[in-house]
């Protein structure tokens, strides 16, 4: 009896999973550092996951279902290290109507989903904003999505929660977003974002982007200028502020070609704790990247790319990072 109640306690999860969906992706790349600002990366090369995903879905009932995901990344700090899992999405989903849906736990942010999902080149180089530490793209709260009008043209993604990404909170600080997104054509996007934070050392952080976008099957493009205000305790408050401009298209049936280029229009403080990729925090710099997509099939992609940055300031060398990038999911 003992042995049968061991085996019924190993079985209940896997029926439980029966009942859902699992998924995952993985990508990571060899790179080779040929040129860099700080000489102790110079000539670095090496193997590194940067994502993992293992995704669990499942739809409870005609109203609510439910997503678990745990992520898993090496270090992006050039140091030895495995590859830790820690949660990144936890959270009930409640259709309130044909309209919007109710979010509960831990879900993807307002601060670049779409601009994420447009660019569409994540195992490449992060959106603008998680580039360079606006926020997180995850928000451990309330979400609120859906569409303003019947047709869809008019939708929006509403946030309020600790600020502090997939971690619980310490302090009374929370961050508000909201962004409403437009689609006039079934090509064009438009998304227009704002939000208001407090962080734990006192800090108001206010954050807005527009975002302009054009998409068909075989070419997209966008524009986004994005910027954050940071008013400090103690020291003189700080702006920083970018324009991001992307393209992408396709070359034949399985290779695209992609190219995009992130200009900084003030130093970023907080470049030096940019993982895979640590940028001068003390200059204006222009991020440029290029490469193709070769597709082996729908679910396995090879994606050679360079990406370089360049100072304004003269005493800065060149950062080169040459990146053979795969991708693959399940």
């Amino acid at each position: 009896m003992r042995y049968l109640l061991s085996l019924s306690l190993l079985l209940l999860p896997a029926t439980l999973l029966a009942q859902g969906k699992i998924s995952g992706l993985a990508f990571g790349d060899f790179y080779y550092i040929a040129g860099h600002h700080n000489e102790a990366l110079r000539n670095q090369n090496g193997f590194w996951i940067r994502r993992i995903y293992f995704t669990y879905d499942q739809e409870l009932d005609d109203d609510f279902a439910l997503r678990l995901r745990l992520e898993m990344t090496h270090p992006g700090n050039f140091t030895a290290g495995n590859a830790v899992p820690f949660v990144k999405d936890a959270y009930l989903k409640w259709k309130l109507d044909d309209q919007h849906e109710l979010y509960l736990g831990i879900s993807p942010s307002a601060l670049f989903n779409l601009v994420e999902s447009v660019w569409g080149y994540r195992p490449v180089e992060k959106a603008p904003a998680d580039l360079q530490k606006l926020g997180s793209s995850r928000e451990f709260g309330i979400t609120l999505r859906g569409r303003l009008t019947d047709d869809g043209t008019i939708r929006y993604h509403a946030t309020f929660g600790n600020g502090e990404g997939t971690k619980s909170e310490g302090y009374r600080g929370k961050r508000a977003g909201l962004a409403l997104q437009f689609f006039p054509t079934e090509a064009l996007v438009l998304e227009a974002y704002a939000d208001y934070a407090r962080t734990d050392v006192g800090e108001v952080l206010t954050t807005w982007h527009g975002l302009g976008a054009y998409r068909i099957e075989t070419f997209r493009m966008g524009l986004i200028y994005e910027a954050q205000h940071v008013q400090m305790v103690e020291e003189g408050d700080r702006v920083l502020r970018y324009v991001s401009g992307f393209v992408v298209a396709q070359a034949s049936e399985k290779v695209k070609l992609f190219g995009r280029a992130d200009r900084l229009l003030d130093p970023n403080p907080k470049g030096a704790s940019i993982a895979y990729i640590p940028l001068a925090p003390t200059s204006r710099a222009t991020l440029w990247i290029v490469g193709l997509d070769v597709a082996m099939n729908d679910r396995v992609h090879f994606m050679p790319n360079v990406e370089i940055v360049t100072y304004d300031a003269d005493t800065l060398s060149t950062d080169i990072f040459l990146r053979w990038t795969f991708y693959f999911r399940f």
